[in-house]
């Protein structure tokens, strides 16, 4: 027996991939049951034309045996096996993927799923064994062959004996470094069914594993019963995913039982979405729309994306490739055997195979949340509660088609139906002559209710969609417009109303205001009578620009910006308030500054500004009752 050696790119290669290709070392389980399972393939495809084979589907199997004195872990199969210059040339040669090669020779592009197509994934397992023995029988061959490694030293190939065709893969788990259990917990029943829970639940033949199992002894008496430890083999992987059967077929209980165990949540999904894909990519999904917001979702800790598996084994816990952000809540997995794999079958090439997915999933999540609005608008809002800021970061984020396709998903709270409205419910009602979409924004509905602004199209029964979230603004100014009808803030700058009475201003009206505006000095910008209030006698507007909600998130998220909007003083000259501060101007100017004060800082409470001395104001208001 002669030791060969790897060539020396082998070797350096070996190195590499033990210490850079693989993320986690646990892979490892995940590549030696895929290649055991490309193995088992090749032979159930050759049993299709050659009766020789002798085997049925049923038949095959791959299982795992763990011996905790030899430190060793032995996962074995009953495919096709490999003669001596496979050995040489699959194993002696690292990168040379033999399920390719088989794949190449058959001529077969879509009915065998070989998985292993870059050679490299048997040699994960040296990242945490010391040495590895495969013992293999090529099927319609009477040799068998034993090939044995430390590393990137080299190997040896002798012969063996091994009753039925098939291979041993035997690894020798290292000894713990410096973490306690590193390598030792490779040997443990519990890890290796979590791991084939993992990663290889959804292989399509049997991973057994002889199990230790508790049982009452036969002649054990019913008062005191005895129990023994007896070994059973027992079923590692369901082999057949859910998602892999017609919707028609699974019950809901499976449904809310498979989304509560694959993703830790307690309560089930709101809405479950199947799909099965044929044409330029080959896929099935399964996706779901919780119906709470799981946890940690509006935080950085949160990690989105869906579970991605190419012929039944996991690629990614999370792919984020395959949702755009303001789906990032939806869970689920996706499963293709046309996914262009990396080397390390941990990642993807960003390739249009992905691209098609991801966009095929966003048009049946929209067309999913349309008819949830639709059929059933309770929950739906109930889903908007949850994930509505998520929409609308959608529809900042997103132009054309996809933009147009998720602002008809967007709610309002309406002012005259005193409810959540979409954007076409509300034009649909706008009466004729209505120009505008008018909206009005603030903290709570009843703040914005209240708002003095509002006055004058409550009066004309027009209605006003409410925005009570920060990005609302952000919304009416990005989408300009819906359906030809022009967004326009019932709070700041102009209504644009035709037939709107035009304000009756003296000389002495605009004395006064100048006088308000001498008063106040910088801190408005400029001081003018108000055309929109009714009974109330001032209010604080921005005009045209950056609006007061919009300078409140930038202070919130972004302070050192000191952005800031204008401060238009809007005076009701009309209003008792404002007739008592001209008729004292003259008399008494000093207490006409205080009406002023008082005015203004009336108009920042309003508008929810802070008021830069609250307990000057409230001696101001207290000294003007003596």
């Amino acid at each position: 027996m002669r030791k060969k050696q790897f060539k020396a790119e082998s070797k350096r290669l070996l190195d590499l991939m033990v210490n850079s290709i693989y993320t986690h070392k646990e892979i490892f389980l995940r590549e030696i049951i895929s290649n055991a399972s490309d193995a088992i393939d090749k032979l159930c495809y050759l049993s299709l034309t050659d009766d020789k084979v002798g085997m049925n589907r049923s038949d095959f199997a791959i299982t795992i045996s763990v011996d905790k004195d030899a430190r060793t872990l032995t996962v074995s199969d009953n495919g096709i096996g490999m003669s001596a210059d496979e050995l040489e040339n699959n194993l002696g040669v690292i990168a040379s993927s033999g399920s390719y090669k088989f794949r190449q020779e058959q001529n077969e592009d879509s009915d065998t799923d070989i998985i292993g197509q870059f050679g490299v994934g048997f040699y994960s397992a040296f990242m945490v064994a010391d040495h590895i023995t495969v013992v293999t029988k090529k099927y319609g061959e009477t040799q068998a062959w034993k090939w044995e490694s430390s590393g990137a030293e080299g190997y040896t190939v002798t012969e063996a004996e091994r009753d039925t065709v098939g291979t041993d893969i035997i690894m020798h788990i290292k000894e713990d470094g410096e973490e306690a259990g590193e390598f030792s917990r490779y040997l443990e029943d519990w890890t290796i069914k979590s791991l084939v829970k993992k990663y290889s639940d959804y292989i399509r033949f049997p991973i057994k594993m002889l199990l230790p199992h508790s049982v009452k002894k036969p002649d054990s008496p019913e008062d005191k019963p005895e129990y023994e430890t007896v070994y059973e083999w027992e079923t590692l992987n369901s082999m057949v995913p859910l998602w892999q059967r017609k919707k028609s077929e699974v019950t809901k209980e499976e449904y809310d039982e498979f989304y509560r165990q694959r993703f830790g949540e307690m309560a089930p999904p709101q809405s479950v979405i199947s799909v099965s894909a044929e044409g330029a990519v080959t896929y099935r999904a399964l996706l779901f729309i919780p119906s709470k917001v799981p946890s940690l979702y509006y935080t950085q800790d949160f990690k989105s994306g869906l579970q991605l598996y190419s012929a039944g084994v996991m690629i990614m816990d999370h792919c984020e490739e395959l949702l755009p952000e303001h789906f990032s809540f939806v869970r689920g997995v996706v499963d293709s055997p046309d996914l262009s794999l990396n080397i390390s079958r941990e990642l993807l090439q960003h390739d249009r195979q992905l691209k098609i997915i991801s966009a095929n999933l966003e048009k049946k999540i929209i067309a999913e949340l349309k008819k949830m609005l639709s059929d059933d608008r309770e929950g739906y809002e109930k889903f908007y509660e949850n994930f509505g800021r998520a929409l609308k970061v959608g529809v900042l984020n997103q132009y054309g088609e996809k933009r147009e396709n998720l602002q008809e998903l967007l709610l309002f709270y309406s002012s005259t139906e005193k409810k959540l409205v979409t954007l076409r419910e509300y034009v649909e009602r706008m009466p004729e002559g209505q120009k505008y979409i008018y909206y009005a924004a603030g903290d709570t509905v009843e703040a914005i209710d209240s708002l003095p602004q509002t006055e004058l199209l409550k009066e004309r029964s027009m209605e006003i969609l409410y925005c009570t979230d920060r990005a609302d603004e952000f919304l009416a100014d990005s989408l300009r417009q819906y359906d030809g009808k022009e967004f326009r803030s019932a709070v700041d700058g102009e209504l644009g109303l035709e037939d709107a009475p035009k304000t009756q201003e003296s000389d002495s009206d605009r004395e006064c205001l100048a006088f308000i505006k001498e008063t106040l000095g910088d801190r408005v910008d400029e001081v003018k009578a108000s055309g929109k209030l009714k009974t109330h006698p001032v209010c604080m507007t921005s005009g045209e620009g950056l609006t007061f909600e919009m300078e409140k998130y930038f202070k919130a998220v972004q302070p050192e910006l000191q952005m800031k909007a204008k401060r238009i003083l809007e005076v009701n000259v009309a209003h008792p308030a404002f007739l008592k501060l001209e008729s004292v101007r003259a008399a008494d100017p000093e207490l006409a500054k205080k009406y002023a004060e008082v005015l203004y800082n009336q108009a920042l409470l309003i508008a929810g500004l802070p008021i830069a001395d609250p307990s000057g104001y409230t001696d101001l208001v207290c000294s003007l009752w003596s």
